[in-house]
């Protein structure tokens, strides 16, 4: 496959993140556990099906048992903390802080072999934190304490997922089709957990139903397959770059459905983000 496309394939998973936290928030109250197993279940069903009929079986014996641990618990964290982070949190702060990720990629990336971190991506961690401390200080509104757990588990996210994607790098040699033995591990233990932990509250009605389906097909399905599509054979700095449109993009979607207010403190944490990650990113791709 060329470089190009996969890189192009990768970004299809940045428009479907863009909708995380519109269908998250439709599908309260589910707890965070059980909304993982749901989502899961129907994204690793997929993905089993689609080996079935590619006729990729087969490569999964040869993957080695670590790896398939190392994708449950990148997939299962990232998700237990996005989800308990907009039960506990404005969703659309909340969304802001969890998508420090594309930064976090370019700095950690940064430390792979043959690369090195430049000023740029100080600059850039430095512009992009601050606005992720005006959403947490509250926009002039004054601290809000109760929202912090929700705050802390969103960095959480960011500092999962930039992880995941990073030393995913390292794995080019794994099929994608380990992503539905991701998903499906990830449901089992999701389910488990919820159990032990967890009262269950199904989704309500026809819009949470209908948001949960939508979880389990695009941002949490989908958007695994072709993300790891992305960051294995594509170029991951363009994808790091590309994936700034994603906080941006959430934010107008949650303002636009009504779920989140428009605000000065909103839109300027939004473009310190933004414009954090993109001063990384720029420091990355200079030769």
């Amino acid at each position: 496959m060329p470089r190009s496309r996969a890189t192009a394939i990768g970004f299809v998973a940045v428009l479907l993140w863009a909708l995380l936290a519109l269908f998250t928030v439709g599908t309260a109250p589910t707890p965070p556990l059980l909304l993982n197993a749901i989502c899961f279940a129907i994204s690793g069903t997929l993905g089993v099906i689609w080996t079935g009929v590619t006729g990729g079986a087969g490569k999964l014996r040869a993957v080695p048992l670590k790896v398939y641990a190392f994708g449950t618990i990148g997939l299962f964290g990232y998700h237990a903390l996005y989800f308990s982070a907009l039960r506990l949190a404005p969703p659309a702060q909340a969304g802001l802080i969890a998508y420090l990720w594309p930064l976090l990629i370019v700095l950690f990336s940064g430390l792979l072999p043959g690369e090195k971190l430049r000023a740029g991506h100080f600059i850039g961690g430095i512009v992009g934190f601050a606005g992720a401390a005006l959403i947490i200080q509250g926009g002039g509104s004054g601290f809000d304490a109760s929202a912090l757990p929700g705050y802390l588990l969103a960095l959480g996210c960011a500092l999962f997922w930039s992880g995941y994607s990073v030393l995913s790098r390292k794995l080019g040699d794994i099929p994608t089709e380990a992503v539905a033995v991701f998903c499906i591990a990830t449901a089992i233990l999701s389910a488990l957990l919820h159990l032990a932990t967890e009262t269950t509250q199904w989704p309500v009605g026809l819009w949470g139903w209908g948001s949960a389906i939508a979880l389990g097909l695009g941002p949490v399905g989908l958007a695994f397959y072709v993300w790891d599509i992305g960051v294995k054979r594509g170029d991951i700095q363009l994808l790091g770059v590309s994936s700034y449109a994603a906080p941006l993009l959430s934010t107008l979607v949650l303002v636009g459905f009504g779920i989140a207010a428009p605000s000065w403190s909103l839109g300027l944490a939004a473009l310190l983000i933004t414009g954090g990650a993109g001063l990384a990113a720029r420091a990355s791709l200079k030769k």
